[in-house]
């Protein structure tokens, strides 16, 4: 009889130290919540000030691994023509030949190569930016802003060379612009 009390006792002692333990989860996946997600841009202005914008709607899918982030990974794509700068002529002539080229090349597009992470709440994005016909490397830094178990926020910045992506512009802009990426995704 004492063999089976200890027996039984042992049985519950794993089965409530199981339920203890912590679970392996598996990554989320998220839809970008385009209402509630934007890119600003910063670009400098014949070197005595600077400029922003915005584009509008950024679109996209991410998976999201908290407990090993070496498992995310994040598509992203906005249209060129929702280009905002609040005036519709200085708009009219971004979306053209002399930057977007919006006509020809209609989005610009975002995929990560690597995530990883680079302390708490943040993780490094290593990943390929095409825009205007041209792709090239990028990386940012995401910091994790908040969650509710259905809905998480991130941002960060990058910046890019116009140049790099063939795009020419005019004089008294500057090359380099500055992105700074707001997102919530929605889990699926």
């Amino acid at each position: 009889m004492t063999s089976r009390r200890t027996l039984f006792a042992s049985l519950v002692s794993a089965a409530l130290l199981a339920s203890l333990a912590p679970t392996a989860r598996a990554a989320d996946n998220y839809q970008i919540d385009p209402v509630h997600s934007v890119i600003i841009f910063r670009i400098g202005h014949m070197n005595i000030g600077v400029f922003y914008g915005r584009f509008n709607g950024p679109a996209g899918t991410f998976t999201f691994d908290e407990q090993d982030p070496t498992k995310s990974s994040f598509q992203a794509q906005v249209k060129a023509a929702d280009f905002d700068s609040g005036n519709e002529k200085r708009d009219q002539h971004v979306r053209g030949p002399d930057f977007l080229s919006a006509k020809e090349f209609p989005t610009v597009t975002f995929k990560s190569t690597s995530v990883k992470s680079a302390g708490s709440n943040r993780y490094e994005v290593a990943g390929e930016l095409t825009m205007h016909g041209v792709t090239k490397p990028v990386k940012t830094t995401l910091e994790k802003i908040g969650s509710d178990g259905k809905r998480i926020g991130f941002e960060g910045t990058m910046d890019v060379k116009r140049s790099d992506f063939g795009i020419q512009g005019v004089q008294g802009v500057a090359d380099e612009v500055r992105l700074i990426i707001a997102f919530e995704g929605l889990k699926k």
